[in-house]
């Protein structure tokens, strides 16, 4: 929940907007922002906080665990925060900056990133006499913009949005632990936000080229069958228990990762001096691909009709299948 002043409720132009979802597509809206479910007024409480705004609840962005969770998950984080500010760029009431653009002013609802609120947010763009007006200025780094006909400086309300999630998102949660065959386009999109040859929609076009790579296996490199090295056992799986650890996984109990095939799931087995076996399971993450549980044994085995495990042949020769 969220208190509301009466000066809150009115204000609505330059640099005190304060924008509503009446104002856009709400399905468009909901996106951005936690969803408002309601409002309570209370005319015998102090006027600061006389209305009570109910929010869809999400949690606060923690940095430090995000860095704990898969290249994935961290992927997913940085997506949304780009489809985010590509509709601010986009919207209705014209491009919008957030003025406050911290990890503490976002939260996550569903997996998905949105914004807690507007308050610091304005579609005012700085004016301009000639281009020596319009120098965008950060800690490490500024940048001289276009002064546009109109004497407005050309983007500046995007470009500020867009280099903060560099210096704050992008740089720390796009290059760790990322798959090798995606590193050059992570790359890529490091450098041109870093120096703003990037607006916001060349930057979700690179961000979609990345998804779609990754979803369709496209960026695995190209080596020799790894799988003729592994006996597969059709109809079974293992049972969860215990066993080695990997970083990052989805399960504290083990190590499983997201594979997009068998084949792979093979070669990261082969990178694990534990690792013995493999089951690719029927569980998907939010990109469609399977989640694959890494044994350094050979546990009990359970029928199951919608299931195989990989056995690599040299450990298969030291027990009885």
């Amino acid at each position: 929940m969220k208190s509301i002043s009466e000066d809150q409720k009115h204000r609505g132009k330059g640099q005190d907007m304060k924008t509503t979802k009446s104002d856009v597509n709400q399905q468009e809206w909901s996106q951005t922002i936690p969803e408002l479910y309601g409002q309570c007024y209370d005319n015998s409480a102090h006027p600061d906080i006389r209305v009570t705004a109910m929010l869809e609840l999400g949690s606060p962005l923690e940095m430090i665990q995000l860095l704990q969770t898969t290249w994935e998950e961290r992927f997913k984080v940085c997506l949304s925060l780009v489809k985010l500010l590509f509709y601010l760029a986009h919207s209705p009431l014209g491009s919008i900056v957030l003025l406050d653009f911290q990890p503490r002013q976002f939260v996550m609802v569903d997996g998905n990133l949105k914004v807690t609120d507007l308050d610091d947010a304005s579609t005012e763009e700085l004016s301009c006499k000639d281009d020596n007006d319009c120098m965008l200025d950060f800690p490490t780094k500024s940048f001289l913009l276009k002064c546009s006909a109109a004497g407005k400086c050309e983007g500046i309300n995007e470009k500020k949005n867009l280099f903060n999630a560099y210096r704050y998102f992008f740089t720390y949660l796009l290059p760790y632990t990322a798959p090798p065959g995606l590193q050059p386009f992570l790359s890529d999109i490091l450098n041109a936000t870093g120096d703003l040859r990037y607006g916001i929609n060349e930057t979700l076009r690179a961000f979609e080229k990345v998804l779609h790579l990754y979803k369709t296996g496209i960026y695995l490199q190209k080596r020799p069958p790894l799988l003729q090295e592994y006996i597969s056992l059709q109809g079974f799986r293992t049972r969860e228990t215990q066993d080695y650890k990997c970083w990052p996984s989805y399960s504290h109990l083990g190590c499983l990762l997201s594979v997009h095939n068998a084949e792979e799931a093979a070669g990261i087995c082969n990178s694990q001096p534990q690792c013995q076996s493999f089951i690719v399971t029927q569980q998907r993450t939010w990109t469609g691909r399977r989640l694959a549980s890494f044994r350094s044994h050979l546990p009990d085995l359970i029928p199951d009709a919608n299931a195989a495990i990989y056995i690599k042949r040299s450990a298969s020769s030291r027990e009885k299948l």
